[in-house]
């Protein structure tokens, strides 16, 4: 609060925050004293305005553009990466590569949207090559209740080891599979996107169809309960005709 007062009221500080529509107005160079060089970002966060055009991705985009090397992490609704932003996804693998997609509770904001959302993670100024591995995890438990009870002191629990929960997913990032632990080898997937695609950025592990030595006696055994049924129906039915 202070930030934004010191921006408006003060012409801002040393922060940099400008009051100004940042996809009209800023082409990014410092707002105050060194107004003609480019502001260095290296890192980049963000949890856009669904509504705004592909999800809110024209935001991601419009700041991705303007960044040369570093990191960006952003939380949005998940329907940006299966088909709601394909073209501004497409522009955005040209210049960034792709590291992580990260599904998160559907819960995560109760209370203000029902709403599933994805945490994308990008290494800027490299175009994203189709044989990169991206890491797909599947955060729907982080570890935490939420509640929404109006009077209660604390709408977040952590029951599951949440702390630990989070620090692996940070690790499983960086490193990969070999961070897997508190989370299962069906929450954490390894795979590939085609970058001149843009609707395939949520994937999940993929599941194992093919049939067992159980399954197939599961399913003889099922097929011989019902022949027997059938006979003894069959046998109860003749029976009573012979009664009559």
């Amino acid at each position: 609060m202070l930030a934004i007062l010191n921006m408006i009221l003060m012409g801002d500080g040393s922060s940099n925050i400008l009051n100004k529509d940042s996809l009209k107005e800023f082409e990014g160079y410092y707002g105050f004293g060194k107004t003609d060089k480019k502001f260095p970002a290296n890192a980049f966060i963000l949890n856009p305005p669904y509504s705004a055009p592909g999800n809110g991705m024209i935001f991601v985009e419009k700041a991705l553009s303007m960044m040369k090397s570093g990191y960006a992490a952003i939380i949005i609704q998940n329907s940006a990466g299966s088909g709601k932003a394909i073209e501004y996804n497409k522009k955005i693998l040209e210049h960034n590569t792709l590291l992580a997609s990260i599904k998160m509770p559907i819960d995560l904001f109760i209370g203000k949207a029902s709403v599933q959302t994805n945490i994308y993670v990008f290494r800027i100024g490299e175009p994203h090559e189709k044989d990169e591995i991206v890491k797909f995890i599947d955060f729907s438990n982080d570890g935490y209740t939420r509640t929404n009870r109006k009077k209660s002191s604390n709408n977040l629990k952590d029951t599951g080891n949440a702390r630990g929960r989070y620090k692996e997913v940070i690790d499983l990032v960086r490193f990969g599979r070999k961070k897997l632990n508190l989370l299962t080898p069906e929450e954490y997937y390894e795979g590939t996107i085609d970058p001149k695609n843009g609707a395939d950025w949520n994937q999940s592990a993929p599941v194992d169809t093919k049939p067992g030595l159980n399954d197939f006696k599961k399913t003889v055994a099922d097929y011989l309960a019902w022949e027997v049924s059938n006979l003894l129906k069959q046998e109860k039915k003749e029976d009573e005709k012979v009664g009559k």
